[in-house]
């Protein structure tokens, strides 16, 4: 069975594909663990970022559930980090996976899940999950 040929959205350029991947936000803080074999647990219900494609407002909560290991994120730098996104140009699938992959710089974790729950546009909601390792 051959499998079909997919082709890109109609007038999506690589532009709007790679919107915000290489954007400098603000650096994600640290500071030491004392403890081992726990998990932390943050939720951000406050997220926007703009679309590429049409320039529109998009809204979510974004949920980072980790396990440090020699260093813990530090709150009020990830807020700073999380709030530069809001005039960013960029797609649900590639925050949530740069996001998972400024976090896992930051911190090197044992283990990371980023989860974006997005609101509803045109009648349809996305929640999109990146995993390390």
């Amino acid at each position: 069975m051959k499998t079909p040929k997919t082709k890109p959205a109609k007038n999506y350029t690589d532009q709007h594909a790679k919107s915000g991947l290489r954007t400098k936000l603000p650096s994600i803080e640290t500071w030491p663990n004392q403890y081992k074999g726990y998990e932390i647990m943050i939720e951000i219900p406050e997220y926007t970022a703009i679309c590429p494609k049409t320039s529109l407002p998009d809204f979510g909560t974004i949920r980072i559930n980790y396990i440090p290991d020699q260093t813990c994120l530090e709150l009020k730098s990830l807020k700073e980090y999380i709030l530069a996104y809001r005039n960013l140009g960029i797609f649900y699938e590639n925050a949530v996976n740069r996001i998972l992959a400024d976090l896992v710089k930051a911190c090197q974790p044992a283990s990371a899940t980023v989860t974006g729950e997005f609101t509803a546009r045109g009648g349809l909601s996305s929640t999109i999950q990146a995993m390390y390792p």
